[in-house]
């Protein structure tokens, strides 16, 4: 995960924690506030807002003050609180026999398009590779996986199975190939680099102030809200000694926890 904090997914970061709950459309001239505090400049944006837009994931409207603003859409507040079982979840408990959940597809050649969709999507979700055209999840992951096929109109296409790993190479031995678990840690030790030392100094230090607060929490959420899909619960029991990802999970729980509430003081309009 290299740490990029672009204007656009500031943008989205800022929606998914504060600007959803706003009452009515986020002003323009709110947008490159907030986003100022973060290190955006206003030309970046109203970019970003525009491309946004295109997408459909914001909306023009009049803020409450009569001056331009944008809305989410109504698929981006699915997208969002979709995110949001995710991104707050408690690590699952592991087991030494997980049961995992396999996916299949066939897609016609005429509509191959759907076939890169579907690999993108499973891919998004956490999905490991067990073999071309096998993809393979941990079961908890079930319903969000049966709510996204459904939302992106795939379910025709695939076949879901769970169930548990038989052999006959050991299971912590498989997980290693499914997944690129080197990969996964350096995310996890990143994300530890950049904002534990945030977090050691709150612990230490005095409350922090408004915009400070939004500001390192923005900043940890943008950061965190890929890992928990890179990193999609796997069994702690079939994982290397010493992973990272319970620590990371701590950390930003616990960064949530001293700032959002904090920062939100800031997000007023």
């Amino acid at each position: 995960m290299a740490e990029q904090h672009t204007p656009r997914s500031l943008i989205v970061t800022f929606y998914g924690a504060y600007g959803r709950s706003a009452e009515g459309p986020v002003p323009v001239s709110a947008l490159i506030r907030l986003l100022g505090a973060a290190g955006v400049d206003a030309p970046s944006v109203r970019s970003s807002v525009s491309r946004l837009k295109r997408r459909g994931f914001l909306l023009p409207a009049r803020a409450a003050d009569g001056s331009a603003g944008y809305a989410l859409s109504d698929e981006a507040r699915e997208l969002l609180e979709d995110g949001d079982r995710r991104i707050y979840a408690q690590p699952p408990d592991g087991g030494q026999e997980p049961a995992w959940l396999l996916a299949t597809f066939s897609v016609p050649e005429q509509e191959r398009h759907k076939r890169h969709l579907l690999r993108s999507r499973l891919a998004r979700l956490g999905f490991g590779t067990v073999a071309p055209g096998v993809w393979i999840a941990p079961a908890h992951l079930e319903g969000e996986t049966r709510h996204t096929l459904d939302r992106l109109q795939l379910t025709s296409y695939v076949e879901l199975f769970r169930g548990g790993h038989l052999g006959f190479a050991p299971t912590a031995e498989a997980v290693a190939r499914w997944w690129d678990l080197t990969a996964l840690a350096k995310q996890h030790e990143e994300f530890l680099d950049l904002h534990e030392p945030v977090l050691r100094a709150l612990q230490s230090g005095p409350a922090p102030e408004p915009e400070a607060a939004y500001r390192d929490y923005l900043l940890a959420l943008d950061s965190w809200r890929r890992l928990p899909y890179a990193d999609p619960g796997l069994p702690r029991t079939l994982l290397p000694s010493g992973w990272p990802g319970d620590r990371s999970a701590a950390v930003f729980r616990e960064l949530h926890t001293r700032l959002r509430d904090t920062g939100a003081k800031f997000t007023e309009l």
